[in-house]
């Protein structure tokens, strides 16, 4: 799992703008400077594959990973989702009420549909209801299309009824200890590049590493917080300070990071 999401995070951060086709071996080294051994490498990128994110073209013995068009609109979705976390910190009463009950001829889509719900920062107290502060329409209506689960569904947006503590229901909805435990330990691994001096001491594979990795560690903010402004919450959970140092990292590398991107990717002579 880790290696298959690492390797989502690569096509996400370098490919999705970059080259319109990317040679396994360049993605097996990049996977390799993260820690994942060659074997478990091509493996996540199979299973990609399989899913449908991406297709293989092999020419004489080498093989490219193209995008495929359901693939991109994931991650698109997924940038989006990423790079527009935590900007808005304008109070909203607005909720979003989800309710789709997935006919059994289409029960695959069940887990599909829960992961891209979570990812979006929606929670479930039952079966089949969903529900997250603020106006999630034009997202869950771009995702009921593309499952083809629209007549299956009910969308609401609403304000909660008076004497409601929107506090109360989100921490019935997200465990937040492990949140602020989450954001803490980030911003222990990442504050140090926020200063140019310590981005400039790093070598173009440093950079690359920094720069996946910080990207690859905040995805999993948009599951996890609710994203209500924090004075409705009963302690800062560093979610704004984590914003800012991941937005400094990931723009202070990305020359450096996509140079050895390029690097890894270009098949040398030998290898042509």
């Amino acid at each position: 799992m880790a290696a298959r999401d690492l390797a989502v995070t690569l096509l996400g951060t370098y490919v999705r703008d970059g080259p319109p086709e990317v040679w396994s071996g360049g993605m097996v080294r990049l996977l390799e400077d993260l820690d994942v051994a060659p074997a478990a490498a091509r493996v996540a990128l199979s299973r990609l594959a399989a899913r449908g994110i991406v297709t293989r073209t092999k020419r004489g013995r080498l093989v490219w990973y193209q995008l495929t068009p359901a693939g991109r609109r994931l991650l698109e979705e997924g940038t989006q989702r990423i790079f527009g976390f935590g900007l808005d910190d304008r109070a909203t009463h607005t909720w979003t009420i989800l309710s789709c009950s997935v006919p059994d001829p289409k029960r695959r889509l069940r887990v599909e549909l829960r992961r891209r719900l979570q990812f979006l920062g929606f929670a479930s107290q039952q079966d089949g209801v969903w529900y997250a502060p603020r106006d999630h329409e034009d997202e869950i209506v771009e995702l009921l299309e593309e499952l083809g689960l629209r007549d299956d569904a009910l969308l609401v947006l609403g304000r909660l009824g008076a004497g409601v503590d929107e506090a109360a229901v989100t921490r019935r909805g997200w465990d937040l200890e492990p949140l602020r435990a989450a954001y803490a330990e980030f911003l222990d691994t990442y504050s140090p590049y926020r200063r140019a001096g310590v981005r400039r001491s790093l070598s173009p594979r440093e950079a690359f590493i920094v720069r996946t990795r910080v990207v690859h560690d905040f995805r999993r903010f948009p599951r996890m917080d609710p994203e209500l402004p924090e004075q409705l919450l009963e302690a800062p959970l560093g979610r704004a300070e984590a914003v800012a140092v991941f937005h400094a990292v990931y723009d202070g590398l990305e020359t450096g990071a996509q140079s050895h991107f390029a690097l890894r990717t270009t098949l040398a002579s030998g290898e042509k």
